[in-house]
Protein backbone atom coordinates (compact mmCIF):
# COMPACT_ATOMS: atom_id res chain seq x y z
CA UNK A 1 0.00 0.00 0.00
CA UNK A 2 1.40 3.40 -0.88
CA UNK A 3 0.76 5.13 2.53
CA UNK A 4 1.41 8.30 4.33
CA UNK A 5 0.32 9.85 7.47
CA UNK A 6 -1.74 12.38 5.49
CA UNK A 7 -3.19 9.06 3.57
CA UNK A 8 -7.19 8.79 3.45
CA UNK A 9 -8.60 5.74 2.39
CA UNK A 10 -11.01 5.57 -0.78
CA UNK A 11 -14.95 6.51 0.55
CA UNK A 12 -15.98 2.78 0.47
CA UNK A 13 -12.79 1.27 0.98
CA UNK A 14 -13.31 -0.98 -2.40
CA UNK A 15 -10.40 -2.74 -3.52
CA UNK A 16 -10.07 -3.52 -7.66
CA UNK A 17 -7.70 -6.05 -9.15
CA UNK A 18 -5.61 -5.73 -11.90
CA UNK A 19 -5.69 -8.69 -14.75
CA UNK A 20 -2.07 -9.94 -15.85
CA UNK A 21 -3.68 -11.64 -18.91
CA UNK A 22 -5.20 -10.60 -21.97
CA UNK A 23 -6.51 -14.44 -22.73
CA UNK A 24 -10.16 -15.49 -22.45
CA UNK A 25 -9.60 -18.06 -19.87
CA UNK A 26 -7.16 -16.31 -18.34
CA UNK A 27 -9.97 -13.23 -18.03
CA UNK A 28 -12.73 -15.50 -16.78
CA UNK A 29 -10.04 -16.93 -14.31
CA UNK A 30 -8.98 -13.51 -12.71
CA UNK A 31 -12.54 -12.19 -13.14
CA UNK A 32 -13.82 -14.99 -10.71
CA UNK A 33 -11.06 -14.98 -8.65
CA UNK A 34 -11.31 -11.07 -8.28
CA UNK A 35 -15.12 -11.58 -7.20
CA UNK A 36 -14.00 -14.08 -4.73
CA UNK A 37 -11.08 -11.66 -3.29
CA UNK A 38 -13.07 -8.65 -3.69
CA UNK A 39 -15.93 -9.99 -1.43
CA UNK A 40 -13.45 -11.11 1.21
CA UNK A 41 -11.28 -8.06 1.28
CA UNK A 42 -14.59 -5.82 1.48
CA UNK A 43 -16.28 -7.87 4.22
CA UNK A 44 -13.07 -7.42 6.73
CA UNK A 45 -12.22 -3.51 5.30
CA UNK A 46 -15.87 -2.83 5.89
CA UNK A 47 -15.19 -2.27 9.76
CA UNK A 48 -13.86 0.93 10.72
CA UNK A 49 -10.80 1.94 12.22
CA UNK A 50 -12.02 2.24 15.75
CA UNK A 51 -11.92 -0.11 18.87
CA UNK A 52 -14.46 -2.92 18.25
CA UNK A 53 -16.36 -4.47 20.77
CA UNK A 54 -14.40 -6.57 23.18
CA UNK A 55 -10.99 -5.14 21.50
CA UNK A 56 -9.16 -2.51 22.87
CA UNK A 57 -5.84 -3.53 22.01
CA UNK A 58 -3.78 -0.53 23.88
CA UNK A 59 -5.14 -1.01 27.45
CA UNK A 60 -6.18 -4.58 27.60
CA UNK A 61 -3.39 -6.25 30.22
CA UNK A 62 -1.56 -8.27 28.25
CA UNK A 63 -1.38 -11.69 28.43
CA UNK A 64 -0.30 -14.61 25.98
CA UNK A 65 -1.93 -16.31 23.63
CA UNK A 66 -1.15 -20.06 23.56
CA UNK A 67 -1.24 -20.90 20.14
CA UNK A 68 0.79 -17.53 19.30
CA UNK A 69 3.44 -18.77 22.70
CA UNK A 70 3.17 -22.43 20.95
CA UNK A 71 4.55 -20.86 17.65
CA UNK A 72 6.75 -18.43 18.65
CA UNK A 73 8.21 -21.68 20.85
CA UNK A 74 8.40 -24.14 17.39
CA UNK A 75 10.05 -21.16 15.31
CA UNK A 76 12.57 -20.23 18.03
CA UNK A 77 13.86 -23.93 18.83
CA UNK A 78 15.43 -23.44 15.51
CA UNK A 79 17.43 -20.80 17.76
CA UNK A 80 18.96 -23.71 19.91
CA UNK A 81 21.36 -24.98 17.10
CA UNK A 82 22.83 -21.34 16.57
CA UNK A 83 23.40 -21.06 20.04
CA UNK A 84 23.99 -25.25 20.55
CA UNK A 85 26.93 -24.47 18.38
CA UNK A 86 28.69 -21.54 19.63
CA UNK A 87 28.85 -23.18 22.92
CA UNK A 88 29.71 -26.47 22.30
CA UNK A 89 32.67 -25.44 19.66
CA UNK A 90 33.81 -23.51 22.50
CA UNK A 91 35.02 -26.43 24.58
CA UNK A 92 35.15 -28.78 21.56
CA UNK A 93 37.90 -27.07 19.62
CA UNK A 94 40.11 -27.84 22.38
CA UNK A 95 40.17 -31.65 21.72
CA UNK A 96 39.63 -31.25 17.38
CA UNK A 97 42.79 -29.22 17.82
CA UNK A 98 44.86 -32.05 19.38
CA UNK A 99 42.54 -35.43 17.40
CA UNK A 100 43.27 -33.20 14.39
CA UNK A 101 46.19 -31.54 14.53
CA UNK A 102 44.99 -28.29 13.09
CA UNK A 103 46.72 -25.26 12.85
CA UNK A 104 45.37 -21.52 14.65
CA UNK A 105 44.46 -20.46 11.14
CA UNK A 106 42.80 -23.58 10.97
CA UNK A 107 40.82 -23.20 14.27
CA UNK A 108 39.68 -19.36 12.92
CA UNK A 109 38.54 -20.74 9.81
CA UNK A 110 36.40 -23.76 11.40
CA UNK A 111 34.78 -20.99 14.06
CA UNK A 112 34.24 -18.65 11.54
CA UNK A 113 33.23 -20.36 8.88
CA UNK A 114 29.15 -20.89 9.97
CA UNK A 115 28.72 -17.80 10.79
CA UNK A 116 30.21 -16.38 6.96
CA UNK A 117 28.11 -19.51 5.47
CA UNK A 118 24.59 -18.73 7.52
CA UNK A 119 25.34 -15.71 4.90
CA UNK A 120 24.38 -17.60 2.39
CA UNK A 121 21.04 -19.10 4.40
CA UNK A 122 20.17 -15.63 5.60
CA UNK A 123 20.33 -14.14 2.09
CA UNK A 124 18.50 -16.99 0.46
CA UNK A 125 15.52 -17.48 3.27
CA UNK A 126 13.91 -13.66 2.45
CA UNK A 127 12.91 -14.34 -0.94
CA UNK A 128 12.32 -18.43 0.20
CA UNK A 129 9.99 -17.56 3.03
CA UNK A 130 8.27 -15.38 0.48
CA UNK A 131 7.48 -18.34 -2.06
CA UNK A 132 7.12 -21.08 0.21
CA UNK A 133 5.52 -19.71 3.57
CA UNK A 134 7.88 -18.85 6.83
CA UNK A 135 6.28 -22.29 8.14
CA UNK A 136 7.98 -24.75 5.31
CA UNK A 137 11.23 -22.46 5.56
CA UNK A 138 11.32 -23.05 8.94
CA UNK A 139 11.02 -26.98 8.52
CA UNK A 140 13.92 -26.23 5.45
CA UNK A 141 16.13 -24.25 7.81
CA UNK A 142 15.60 -27.37 10.28
CA UNK A 143 16.73 -30.13 7.43
CA UNK A 144 19.73 -28.39 6.42
CA UNK A 145 21.09 -28.30 10.31
CA UNK A 146 20.62 -31.52 10.65
CA UNK A 147 22.23 -32.86 7.64
CA UNK A 148 25.14 -30.66 9.21
CA UNK A 149 25.34 -31.89 12.38
CA UNK A 150 25.22 -35.02 10.92
CA UNK A 151 28.15 -34.28 9.03
CA UNK A 152 30.18 -32.70 12.07
CA UNK A 153 29.37 -36.09 14.60
CA UNK A 154 31.03 -38.13 11.93
CA UNK A 155 33.93 -36.54 10.03
CA UNK A 156 36.83 -38.31 9.70
CA UNK A 157 38.99 -35.44 8.92
CA UNK A 158 39.38 -31.82 8.92
CA UNK A 159 37.89 -31.12 5.31
CA UNK A 160 34.83 -33.47 5.78
CA UNK A 161 34.23 -31.26 9.69
CA UNK A 162 34.54 -27.79 7.53
CA UNK A 163 31.38 -29.25 4.89
CA UNK A 164 29.79 -29.95 7.95
CA UNK A 165 30.33 -26.29 8.91
CA UNK A 166 29.13 -25.29 5.75
CA UNK A 167 25.96 -26.39 5.83
CA UNK A 168 25.15 -26.29 9.03
CA UNK A 169 25.87 -22.18 8.60
CA UNK A 170 23.56 -22.75 5.65
CA UNK A 171 20.76 -23.78 7.92
CA UNK A 172 21.88 -21.48 10.39
CA UNK A 173 21.40 -18.42 8.40
CA UNK A 174 18.06 -19.68 7.03
CA UNK A 175 16.76 -19.75 11.01
CA UNK A 176 18.27 -16.87 12.01
CA UNK A 177 16.28 -14.82 9.50
CA UNK A 178 13.02 -16.62 9.54
CA UNK A 179 12.17 -17.46 13.27
CA UNK A 180 11.94 -14.20 14.15
CA UNK A 181 10.21 -12.85 11.42
CA UNK A 182 7.62 -15.90 11.75
CA UNK A 183 7.40 -14.84 15.51
CA UNK A 184 6.27 -11.04 14.85
CA UNK A 185 4.16 -11.55 12.08
CA UNK A 186 1.73 -14.16 14.77
CA UNK A 187 2.09 -12.18 17.47
CA UNK A 188 -0.15 -9.45 19.40
CA UNK A 189 1.57 -6.40 19.41
CA UNK A 190 1.02 -6.14 23.05
CA UNK A 191 3.22 -9.48 23.82
CA UNK A 192 5.02 -9.45 20.11
CA UNK A 193 8.21 -8.16 22.47
CA UNK A 194 8.54 -11.14 24.45
CA UNK A 195 7.39 -13.59 21.99
CA UNK A 196 9.59 -12.12 19.43
CA UNK A 197 12.55 -12.05 22.05
CA UNK A 198 12.47 -15.72 22.15
CA UNK A 199 14.90 -16.61 19.47
CA UNK A 200 17.65 -14.92 21.43
CA UNK A 201 16.38 -16.58 24.80
CA UNK A 202 16.99 -20.11 22.81
CA UNK A 203 20.14 -18.90 21.52
CA UNK A 204 21.21 -18.59 24.72
CA UNK A 205 19.77 -21.98 26.46
CA UNK A 206 21.28 -23.20 23.38
CA UNK A 207 25.05 -21.96 24.27
CA UNK A 208 24.25 -23.28 27.91
CA UNK A 209 23.52 -26.76 26.11
CA UNK A 210 26.52 -26.52 24.56
CA UNK A 211 28.23 -25.40 27.84
CA UNK A 212 27.13 -28.38 30.02
CA UNK A 213 27.78 -31.18 27.28
CA UNK A 214 30.98 -30.10 27.19
CA UNK A 215 31.33 -30.67 30.26
CA UNK A 216 29.77 -33.25 30.90
CA UNK A 217 31.76 -35.70 27.60
CA UNK A 218 34.79 -34.00 28.21
CA UNK A 219 35.83 -37.03 30.14
CA UNK A 220 35.62 -39.35 27.17
CA UNK A 221 38.49 -40.17 24.62
CA UNK A 222 39.73 -37.08 22.34
CA UNK A 223 38.58 -39.20 19.12
CA UNK A 224 35.03 -39.49 20.70
CA UNK A 225 33.99 -36.79 22.80
CA UNK A 226 33.87 -33.69 20.00
CA UNK A 227 32.09 -36.00 17.64
CA UNK A 228 29.65 -36.71 19.83
CA UNK A 229 29.44 -33.19 20.87
CA UNK A 230 28.33 -31.75 17.74
CA UNK A 231 26.20 -34.76 16.51
CA UNK A 232 24.50 -34.24 19.37
CA UNK A 233 22.82 -31.39 17.29
CA UNK A 234 20.45 -33.07 14.90
CA UNK A 235 18.28 -33.65 18.31
CA UNK A 236 16.33 -30.26 18.19
CA UNK A 237 16.04 -29.87 14.13
CA UNK A 238 14.40 -33.42 14.07
CA UNK A 239 12.07 -32.28 17.38
CA UNK A 240 11.08 -28.76 14.62
CA UNK A 241 10.56 -30.68 11.74
CA UNK A 242 7.68 -33.14 13.65
CA UNK A 243 6.17 -29.94 15.76
CA UNK A 244 5.73 -27.51 12.75
CA UNK A 245 2.42 -29.57 11.65
CA UNK A 246 0.91 -27.61 15.13
CA UNK A 247 2.28 -24.29 13.70
CA UNK A 248 -0.51 -21.56 12.16
CA UNK A 249 1.20 -19.89 9.09
CA UNK A 250 2.04 -16.11 9.58
CA UNK A 251 -1.72 -14.69 8.50
CA UNK A 252 0.37 -11.71 6.83
CA UNK A 253 2.15 -13.73 5.17
CA UNK A 254 -1.37 -15.15 3.67
CA UNK A 255 -2.94 -12.08 3.59
CA UNK A 256 -0.06 -11.11 0.92
CA UNK A 257 -1.19 -14.49 -1.34
CA UNK A 258 -5.02 -13.23 -1.25
CA UNK A 259 -5.92 -15.92 1.19
CA UNK A 260 -7.92 -14.00 3.42
CA UNK A 261 -10.06 -17.04 4.78
CA UNK A 262 -7.05 -18.80 6.20
CA UNK A 263 -5.70 -15.64 7.22
CA UNK A 264 -8.42 -15.30 9.38
CA UNK A 265 -8.71 -18.47 10.69
CA UNK A 266 -4.73 -18.16 11.80
CA UNK A 267 -5.62 -14.70 13.46
CA UNK A 268 -8.40 -16.40 15.38
CA UNK A 269 -6.18 -19.27 16.64
CA UNK A 270 -3.49 -16.19 18.02
CA UNK A 271 -5.99 -13.74 19.00
CA UNK A 272 -7.91 -13.27 22.47
CA UNK A 273 -11.24 -13.19 20.58
CA UNK A 274 -12.79 -13.24 16.98
CA UNK A 275 -13.28 -9.24 17.50
CA UNK A 276 -9.53 -9.17 17.56
CA UNK A 277 -8.81 -11.32 14.78
CA UNK A 278 -10.91 -9.13 12.79
CA UNK A 279 -9.77 -6.04 14.10
CA UNK A 280 -6.09 -7.62 12.91
CA UNK A 281 -6.85 -8.63 9.92
CA UNK A 282 -8.93 -5.02 8.98
CA UNK A 283 -5.82 -3.52 9.57
CA UNK A 284 -3.63 -6.26 7.31
CA UNK A 285 -6.32 -6.05 4.49
CA UNK A 286 -6.32 -1.69 4.58
CA UNK A 287 -2.49 -1.88 4.35
CA UNK A 288 -3.11 -3.28 0.87
CA UNK A 289 -6.00 -1.67 -0.57
CA UNK A 290 -4.01 0.22 -2.93
CA UNK A 291 -1.52 -2.30 -4.14
CA UNK A 292 -3.96 -4.50 -6.33
CA UNK A 293 -3.90 -8.21 -7.42
CA UNK A 294 -0.36 -8.02 -7.98
CA UNK A 295 0.48 -7.93 -3.97
CA UNK A 296 -2.10 -10.16 -3.11
CA UNK A 297 -2.61 -13.22 -4.70
CA UNK A 298 -1.44 -16.61 -5.33
CA UNK A 299 1.77 -15.50 -7.76
CA UNK A 300 2.62 -12.88 -5.21
CA UNK A 301 6.36 -14.29 -4.65
CA UNK A 302 8.22 -11.22 -3.57
CA UNK A 303 8.86 -10.10 -6.89
CA UNK A 304 10.31 -6.88 -7.29
CA UNK A 305 11.47 -6.20 -3.34
CA UNK A 306 15.21 -6.67 -3.47
CA UNK A 307 15.29 -4.21 -6.32
CA UNK A 308 13.29 -1.48 -4.36
CA UNK A 309 15.21 -2.17 -1.27
CA UNK A 310 18.43 -1.58 -2.56
CA UNK A 311 17.98 0.55 -6.24
CA UNK A 312 15.10 2.75 -5.09
CA UNK A 313 14.25 2.82 -1.50
CA UNK A 314 11.65 5.99 -0.13
CA UNK A 315 13.39 7.95 2.68
CA UNK A 316 11.50 6.30 5.64
CA UNK A 317 12.73 2.72 4.16
CA UNK A 318 16.10 4.00 3.70
CA UNK A 319 15.56 5.00 7.62
CA UNK A 320 14.49 1.65 7.80
CA UNK A 321 17.28 0.09 6.43
CA UNK A 322 19.74 2.09 7.97
CA UNK A 323 18.18 1.15 11.72
CA UNK A 324 17.71 -2.71 10.67
CA UNK A 325 21.25 -2.63 9.55
CA UNK A 326 22.59 -0.71 12.10
CA UNK A 327 21.61 -2.58 15.14
CA UNK A 328 22.87 -5.82 13.67
CA UNK A 329 26.07 -4.44 13.04
CA UNK A 330 26.64 -3.60 16.38
CA UNK A 331 25.31 -6.43 17.77
CA UNK A 332 27.92 -8.93 15.99
CA UNK A 333 30.41 -5.64 16.07
CA UNK A 334 30.28 -6.14 20.09
CA UNK A 335 32.20 -9.22 19.95
CA UNK A 336 30.26 -10.82 21.74
CA UNK A 337 30.40 -14.74 19.69
CA UNK A 338 33.99 -14.33 19.44
CA UNK A 339 34.00 -13.95 23.20
CA UNK A 340 31.58 -16.96 23.57
CA UNK A 341 33.45 -19.20 20.91
CA UNK A 342 37.07 -18.19 22.33
CA UNK A 343 35.83 -17.78 25.97
CA UNK A 344 38.68 -20.56 26.90
CA UNK A 345 41.65 -19.14 25.53
CA UNK A 346 40.96 -15.58 27.19
CA UNK A 347 40.24 -17.50 30.35
CA UNK A 348 43.82 -19.85 29.78
CA UNK A 349 45.43 -16.46 28.91
CA UNK A 350 43.97 -15.06 31.90
CA UNK A 351 45.41 -17.95 34.38
CA UNK A 352 43.28 -20.81 34.25
CA UNK A 353 45.10 -24.04 32.80
CA UNK A 354 43.08 -27.03 33.56
CA UNK A 355 41.20 -27.93 30.47
CA UNK A 356 38.42 -29.12 33.38
CA UNK A 357 37.95 -25.64 34.63
CA UNK A 358 38.22 -23.76 31.81
CA UNK A 359 34.68 -25.87 30.87
CA UNK A 360 33.71 -25.47 33.97
CA UNK A 361 33.81 -21.62 33.98
CA UNK A 362 31.98 -21.25 30.90
CA UNK A 363 29.41 -22.54 32.05
CA UNK A 364 29.01 -20.38 35.05
CA UNK A 365 29.31 -17.70 31.79
CA UNK A 366 26.04 -19.35 30.08
CA UNK A 367 24.37 -19.69 33.21
CA UNK A 368 24.65 -15.95 33.70
CA UNK A 369 23.68 -15.26 29.92
CA UNK A 370 20.91 -17.21 30.13
CA UNK A 371 19.29 -15.70 32.94
CA UNK A 372 19.40 -12.22 31.83
CA UNK A 373 18.33 -12.85 28.11
CA UNK A 374 15.19 -14.55 30.16
CA UNK A 375 14.71 -11.61 32.26
CA UNK A 376 14.98 -8.79 29.17
CA UNK A 377 12.58 -11.14 27.46
CA UNK A 378 10.11 -10.56 29.90
CA UNK A 379 10.48 -7.21 30.62
CA UNK A 380 10.33 -6.32 26.91
CA UNK A 381 7.30 -5.67 26.98
CA UNK A 382 6.82 -2.91 29.67
CA UNK A 383 9.75 -1.33 30.03
CA UNK A 384 10.36 -1.19 25.89
CA UNK A 385 13.06 -1.99 23.71
CA UNK A 386 15.08 1.40 23.54
CA UNK A 387 16.01 1.77 27.68
CA UNK A 388 16.84 -1.66 27.68
CA UNK A 389 19.06 -1.34 24.45
CA UNK A 390 20.61 1.26 25.89
CA UNK A 391 20.96 0.07 29.38
CA UNK A 392 22.82 -3.52 27.69
CA UNK A 393 25.20 -1.55 25.47
CA UNK A 394 26.33 1.09 28.38
CA UNK A 395 27.04 -1.82 30.60
CA UNK A 396 29.20 -3.63 27.55
CA UNK A 397 31.39 -0.25 27.31
CA UNK A 398 32.26 -0.65 31.10
CA UNK A 399 32.11 -4.34 31.19
CA UNK A 400 34.86 -4.68 28.13
CA UNK A 401 36.99 -2.01 29.27
CA UNK A 402 37.11 -3.32 32.72
CA UNK A 403 37.96 -6.58 30.82
CA UNK A 404 40.99 -5.02 29.08
CA UNK A 405 42.31 -3.24 32.34
CA UNK A 406 42.15 -6.61 34.13
CA UNK A 407 43.49 -9.03 31.15
CA UNK A 408 46.44 -5.85 30.43
CA UNK A 409 47.26 -6.10 33.95
CA UNK A 410 47.50 -10.41 33.91
CA UNK A 411 49.43 -9.69 30.96
CA UNK A 412 52.29 -7.09 32.13
CA UNK A 413 52.46 -9.19 35.40
CA UNK A 414 54.52 -11.90 35.89
CA UNK A 415 52.53 -13.39 39.10
CA UNK A 416 48.92 -14.02 38.27
CA UNK A 417 46.85 -12.92 41.28
CA UNK A 418 43.73 -14.51 41.96
CA UNK A 419 41.94 -11.22 42.25
CA UNK A 420 42.88 -10.17 38.67
CA UNK A 421 41.98 -13.30 37.15
CA UNK A 422 38.68 -12.99 39.00
CA UNK A 423 37.96 -9.72 37.92
CA UNK A 424 38.62 -11.06 33.93
CA UNK A 425 35.74 -13.67 35.02
CA UNK A 426 33.48 -11.51 36.48
CA UNK A 427 34.11 -8.63 33.49
CA UNK A 428 33.03 -11.27 30.73
CA UNK A 429 29.77 -12.94 32.69
CA UNK A 430 28.88 -9.60 32.72
CA UNK A 431 29.86 -8.20 29.46
CA UNK A 432 27.92 -11.44 27.75
CA UNK A 433 25.02 -10.49 30.57
CA UNK A 434 24.49 -6.79 29.38
CA UNK A 435 24.52 -8.28 26.01
CA UNK A 436 21.67 -10.53 27.06
CA UNK A 437 19.57 -7.65 28.51
CA UNK A 438 20.24 -5.60 25.33
CA UNK A 439 21.43 -6.21 21.68
CA UNK A 440 20.81 -9.74 22.00
CA UNK A 441 17.45 -9.83 21.93
CA UNK A 442 16.67 -6.26 21.34
CA UNK A 443 18.23 -6.93 17.81
CA UNK A 444 15.91 -9.59 16.28
CA UNK A 445 12.95 -8.14 17.63
CA UNK A 446 13.92 -4.75 16.33
CA UNK A 447 15.11 -5.77 12.59
CA UNK A 448 11.81 -8.21 12.23
CA UNK A 449 9.19 -5.63 13.64
CA UNK A 450 10.04 -2.26 11.71
CA UNK A 451 9.95 -3.34 8.31
CA UNK A 452 6.22 -3.59 6.21
CA UNK A 453 5.01 -6.96 5.50
CA UNK A 454 6.03 -6.25 2.06
CA UNK A 455 9.12 -6.31 2.73
CA UNK A 456 9.80 -7.59 5.87
CA UNK A 457 11.35 -11.08 4.91
CA UNK A 458 13.43 -9.79 1.94
CA UNK A 459 14.20 -6.49 4.67
CA UNK A 460 15.16 -8.95 7.34
CA UNK A 461 17.23 -11.26 5.18
CA UNK A 462 19.41 -8.51 3.99
CA UNK A 463 19.96 -6.93 7.52
CA UNK A 464 20.58 -10.56 9.29
CA UNK A 465 23.07 -11.15 6.03
CA UNK A 466 25.13 -8.14 7.75
CA UNK A 467 24.70 -9.79 10.86
CA UNK A 468 26.51 -12.84 9.71
CA UNK A 469 28.94 -11.38 7.59
CA UNK A 470 30.10 -9.38 10.85
CA UNK A 471 30.12 -12.08 13.20
CA UNK A 472 32.38 -14.13 10.54
CA UNK A 473 35.06 -11.55 10.41
CA UNK A 474 34.90 -11.12 13.97
CA UNK A 475 35.16 -14.53 14.74
CA UNK A 476 37.71 -15.51 12.18
CA UNK A 477 39.99 -12.13 13.27
CA UNK A 478 39.79 -12.45 17.08
CA UNK A 479 42.51 -14.39 18.04
CA UNK A 480 44.44 -12.94 15.04
CA UNK A 481 43.91 -9.42 16.54
CA UNK A 482 44.51 -10.58 19.95
CA UNK A 483 48.04 -12.03 19.43
CA UNK A 484 48.95 -8.50 17.63
CA UNK A 485 47.32 -6.27 20.30
CA UNK A 486 46.65 -8.84 22.96
CA UNK A 487 43.37 -9.68 24.72
CA UNK A 488 43.54 -6.56 26.97
CA UNK A 489 43.90 -4.06 23.63
CA UNK A 490 41.28 -6.17 21.55
CA UNK A 491 38.31 -5.92 24.66
CA UNK A 492 39.40 -2.21 24.60
CA UNK A 493 38.53 -1.97 20.38
CA UNK A 494 35.12 -3.84 21.49
CA UNK A 495 34.66 -1.28 24.23
CA UNK A 496 35.00 1.64 21.57
CA UNK A 497 32.76 0.10 18.72
CA UNK A 498 30.18 -0.31 21.64
CA UNK A 499 30.40 3.08 22.65
CA UNK A 500 29.70 4.08 18.82
CA UNK A 501 26.79 1.42 18.70
CA UNK A 502 25.12 3.20 22.18
CA UNK A 503 24.71 6.65 20.14
CA UNK A 504 23.55 5.09 16.73
CA UNK A 505 21.38 3.44 18.95
CA UNK A 506 20.41 6.83 20.67
CA UNK A 507 19.89 8.78 17.47
CA UNK A 508 18.46 6.17 14.97
CA UNK A 509 16.02 3.53 16.94
CA UNK A 510 12.41 5.02 17.92
CA UNK A 511 10.61 3.02 20.76
CA UNK A 512 8.30 0.69 18.95
CA UNK A 513 6.96 -0.96 22.27
CA UNK A 514 2.83 -1.51 21.92
CA UNK A 515 2.42 -0.51 18.73
CA UNK A 516 1.24 -2.87 15.73
CA UNK A 517 2.93 -3.57 12.99
CA UNK A 518 1.01 -1.29 10.89
CA UNK A 519 1.82 1.74 12.89
CA UNK A 520 5.41 1.17 13.11
CA UNK A 521 5.83 2.45 9.78
CA UNK A 522 4.73 5.82 10.53
CA UNK A 523 7.63 6.44 13.30
CA UNK A 524 10.29 6.65 9.97
CA UNK A 525 7.92 8.37 8.20
CA UNK A 526 6.80 11.62 10.54
CA UNK A 527 9.69 13.10 10.98
CA UNK A 528 10.49 13.49 7.16
CA UNK A 529 6.48 14.50 6.54
CA UNK A 530 6.98 17.51 9.17
CA UNK A 531 9.82 18.44 7.40
CA UNK A 532 8.19 18.70 4.02
CA UNK A 533 10.97 16.27 2.65
CA UNK A 534 9.31 12.96 2.00
CA UNK A 535 9.87 12.78 -1.85
CA UNK A 536 7.43 9.63 -2.25
CA UNK A 537 5.03 7.64 0.78
CA UNK A 538 6.58 4.43 1.96
CA UNK A 539 5.07 1.09 0.94
CA UNK A 540 3.55 -0.58 4.21
CA UNK A 541 2.72 -4.27 2.97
Amino acid sequence: MQFSSSHKPDKQDCYYLLLDSESPAAKEGQRRHEELWHKQASEVASQKHTDLPGVSLQRKKPRFNKYALTGAILASTNSILLGYDIGVMSGAILYIRDNLNITSIQVEVLVGSLNVCSLIGSLAAGKTSDCIGRRYTIVLAAATFLLGALLMGLAPSFLFLMAGRVVSGIGVGYSLMIAPVYTTEISPAMTRGFLSSLPEVFINFGILLGYISNYALSGLPEHINWRLMLGLAALPAIAVAFGVIAMPESPRWLVMKGRFADAKQALIKTSDSVEEAEFRLNEMTRTIADLGHAASSNNWQGQGVWKELLLRPSRPLRRILIAAIGVNFFMQASGNDAVVYYSPEVFKDAGINSKKQLVGVTVIMGIAKTSFVLISALYLDHFGRRPLLMLGSTGMVVSLAVLGLGSKYLDQSDIKPAWAIALCVIAVCAAVSFFSIGPGPITWVYSSEIFPTKFRAQGSSLAISVNRLVSGIVAMSFLSISRAVTFGGMFFILAGIMAVGTVFFYFFLPETKGKSLEDIGLLFEDKAHENHTLDRPISLI
